[in-house]
């Protein structure tokens, strides 16, 4: 993804969902993951699909059954 790309995704996030918090973060290489965190913490991943001249962005959330009270 491009800067452009993350900068609007990501503002229309933190809108959406009503928290500052929210970041992501370009990938390290070329092909890697764009990734979606909350404050320090990865949370999951976000990607870009451009099919018959349409553009979507795919948000993926992990919750770790670990990281829930009371499971």
């Amino acid at each position: 993804m491009k800067p452009a790309e993350i900068q609007a995704v990501q503002a229309h996030l933190r809108k959406l969902l009503g928290s500052t918090n929210l970041m992501i973060r370009a990938a390290a290489t070329r092909n890697g993951p764009v990734e979606l965190l909350a404050g320090a913490e990865t949370i999951g991943t976000v990607d870009r699909d451009a099919e018959d001249g349409e553009v979507a962005y795919h948000i993926t959330i992990s919750v770790l059954a670990e990281d829930l009270p009371n499971l």
